[in-house]
């Protein structure tokens, strides 16, 4: 059985090969040339379903996540997500937001939260936070705007708190206004430092 730590990479975005795909293996490449073990989970691969607001996932008590009724690729998911060390999760912005697939994939998350009827709010089920995470997105507009005027940044720091993760990072690319671009040698630096910083080193 290794003993490596492992990294997944998740991919939000519509395109392979795209800019976020790209920006999210640049940090596996840096973390796999540290020795970590990498894998890639593209949502786009997998059928998830639109979440129905049953709110049954939320009911039964305990720090283990809820049950979706859901029968798709969900918890398959979650169960490889939870093996991992590490989390890069990368999604575009669109419409001044995180995509929709993320989006989708986020409200199936609310399984780590608990909230029986007749209480007025969820809490999460487990506060130890025992991952770490690097965030990626991008967006058209210039990365002051796109990062700090829309609701990607949140919508991501959401997700890893879902999923148990603490963000140490994140690479935002900015003013994406062709369909193919090259990530900036600033840009894979930075993938490579904070790789570093991810575990430790």
């Amino acid at each position: 059985m290794s003993d490596k730590k492992i990294a997944i990479g998740i991919v939000g975005s519509y395109r392979k090969q795209g800019v976020i795909d790209t920006a999210v293996s640049e940090v596996l490449s840096a973390l796999q040339n540290l020795g970590v073990e990498i894998k890639k989970i593209y949502l786009l691969d997998y059928n998830i379903e639109f979440c129905t607001n049953c709110r049954t996932c939320l009911q039964p008590p305990g720090v283990t996540r809820g049950k979706c009724i859901l029968k798709d690729d969900m918890e398959d998911m979650l169960q490889s997500i939870d093996s991992a060390d590490y989390l890069i999760i990368g999604a575009p912005t669109n419409a001044g937001y995180v995509n929709a697939l993320t989006q989708r994939f986020i409200e199936r998350c609310v399984c780590f939260g608990y909230w029986p009827w007749g209480t007025a709010a969820p809490v999460l089920r487990n506060k130890i936070i025992k991952k770490r995470s690097i965030l990626v997105s991008a967006s058209a507009a210039p990365v002051l705007i796109g990062k700090y005027f829309n609701g990607t940044m949140k919508a991501l720091k959401t997700l890893s708190k879902y999923l148990g993760a603490q963000p140490i990072g994140d690479i935002w690319v900015g003013s994406v206004t062709k369909k193919e671009i090259e990530l900036s040698n600033k840009i894979k630096e930075k993938a490579t430092t904070l790789a570093q910083k991810l575990i430790g080193k």
